[in-house]
C-alpha cells in the first residue's frame, strides 16, 4: 500500500496544518486508503501534545497546562471532532425520524443538547488530564489522539452511509476495507505495546473498539447509518474513554 499520498490526504483531512499543495482532489479510493494512516496522524498530534506538555511544565502550574493542552489539540484539528459530537447529539435528541435527525445534524447551528454534550466532553477531558499521574502523562498524551482516530476507522468498517444523496464521508465508507483497518491497527498496536505493554495495549484496543461500534450501532438505529459527524463523535468518545482509563491500562500493562 502506498504511504505518501494517502498519509498526506489523511493529514489534511484531520488537521488544520497544511503539509503539501500536491494532494488535493483525492479519489474515493484514496480517501478510504487515507484512513489506514489515521492512527499515524494521531501519533504525530500526540507527539505535539506531549512536547507541548513538556515545554509548558517549565513555567506553568498543572491546571493551566492541562487547559492549554486542550486548546492546542482543538486548534490543531480546527475543532472538527467537537463539531461532530455536538451535531450528532443534537440530531439524535432532536428528531423523531431518521430524516429529521439527519436534517438537524446538517444544520450549522448548535442546540442545547449539543452544547451541553460539548461542555461535558471538554470537562471530562480536562478532568482526565488532571487525574493522570505524572509518570504516565506523556505516554498517554502521545497515544490518546491515535486511539481516537483508530476508533473512527473501526466505527466506519462495514457501516452504511446514512444519507441517500451522499455526503462528505460517503466515499470513505464505500471503499474502506479490512486491509485498511489492519494497517491502522498495526500502527496503533505497535505504539500502545511500547507504551502500555501487551495487556494494557489489548485492553485499550478493546475499549476503543467497543466505544466505536456502540456509537455506530446507535447511529444506525436512529439514523439508518453513520455520517462524518458520527465519526467525529466516535473520536471524542474514544479519546475521553482512553484518557479516563489511562492509569488503569498502564497498571494492567
Amino acid at each position: 500500500m502506498s504511504v505518501g499520498r494517502p498519509f498526506v490526504i489523511g493529514w489534511h483531512f484531520l488537521t488544520a496544518v497544511p503539509m503539501s499543495r500536491h494532494h488535493h482532489d483525492p479519489t474515493p479510493e484514496e480517501l478510504a486508503g487515507s484512513m489506514a494512516w489515521y492512527p499515524f496522524v494521531g501519533l504525530l498530534l500526540g507527539g505535539v501534545l506531549a512536547g507541548s506538555a513538556w515545554l509548558l511544565s517549565a513555567g506553568l502550574v498543572r491546571t493551566v497546562q492541562d487547559a492549554l493542552l486542550i486548546v492546542v489539540l482543538v486548534a490543531l484539528t480546527r475543532g472538527l471532532h467537537q463539531d461532530g459530537l455536538a451535531d450528532t447529539l443534537d440530531g439524535w435528541a432532536g428528531g423523531r425520524t431518521p430524516e429529521q435527525r439527519l436534517a438537524i445534524m446538517r444544520d450549522g447551528r448548535i442546540g442545547a443538547i449539543g452544547a451541553t454534550g460539548l461542555i461535558l466532553s471538554l470537562g471530562l477531558r480536562y478532568a482526565g488530564l488532571e487525574a493522570l499521574p505524572e509518570p504516565i502523562r506523556l505516554p498517554v498524551l502521545l497515544c490518546m489522539p491515535a486511539m481516537g482516530r483508530w476508533a473512527m476507522v473501526v466505527g466506519a468498517v462495514a457501516a452504511p452511509y446514512a444519507r441517500a444523496e451522499g455526503g462528505l464521508a460517503e466515499p470513505f465508507l464505500r471503499h474502506l476495507t479490512a486491509r485498511h483497518l489492519l494497517v491502522a491497527t498495526a500502527c496503533l498496536g505497535a505504539a500502545l505495546l511500547g507504551m502500555l505493554g501487551i495487556v494494557g495495549a489489548l485492553a485499550g484496543l478493546v475499549v476503543a473498539a467497543l466505544v466505536a461500534r456502540a456509537v455506530t450501532a446507535q447511529s444506525r438505529r436512529l439514523c439508518g447509518g453513520i455520517t462524518g459527524d458520527t465519526l467525529g463523535a466516535t473520536n471524542e468518545a474514544a479519546e475521553i474513554a482512553f484518557l479516563l482509563l489511562g492509569p488503569l491500562l498502564v497498571r494492567a500493562g
